[in-house]
């Protein structure tokens, strides 16, 4: 997908407390940006891209609040492209397309093949300090 993410025109940060509840509230604010931003919600990419977020924020909910008590969602879209990212301060940094090739069954292994499916990217980056990362989703529309 050639479109940088700096420079989608749409774009919110959501940061929540790393609880279960988290996961409800980035569903919640992603339907409600989506449709702010003309995305209908009946769109194909946005059931599968709204269990992509749900599945990462999950992760970063049950392995990565012990180090991370808060995980931070951004949603940014262009006309062509819905990206999606979530980011804790946990430093492990998960093999995506390991879950794929591997016998990767539940949370990444069902991320990487929604995302695969759809014709998107997905990619780990850590923080510039190593002491957390996020894992970036970018969907095409």
């Amino acid at each position: 997908m050639s479109t940088r993410l700096e420079a989608l025109p749409y774009r919110h940060v959501l940061t929540l407390p790393a609880e279960p509840s988290a996961v409800r509230m980035a569903r919640e604010t992603a339907e409600q940006a989506l449709v702010e931003w003309g995305i209908g919600l009946r769109h194909p990419t946005v059931d599968p891209a709204l269990l992509i977020l749900a599945e990462l924020v999950t992760n970063s909910v049950r392995h990565a609040a012990v180090l991370s008590p808060q995980v931070t969602v951004i949603y940014a879209a262009g006309s062509d492209c819905l990206a999606l990212a979530v980011h804790d301060r946990h430093p492990y940094q998960p093999s995506l397309y390991g879950a794929v090739t591997g016998n990767g069954t539940g949370g990444l292994a069902t991320v990487m093949e929604l995302t695969l499916a759809l014709g998107g990217t997905a990619v780990v980056r850590a923080d510039a300090d190593g002491g957390g990362k996020s894992v970036w989703i970018t969907l095409p529309l």
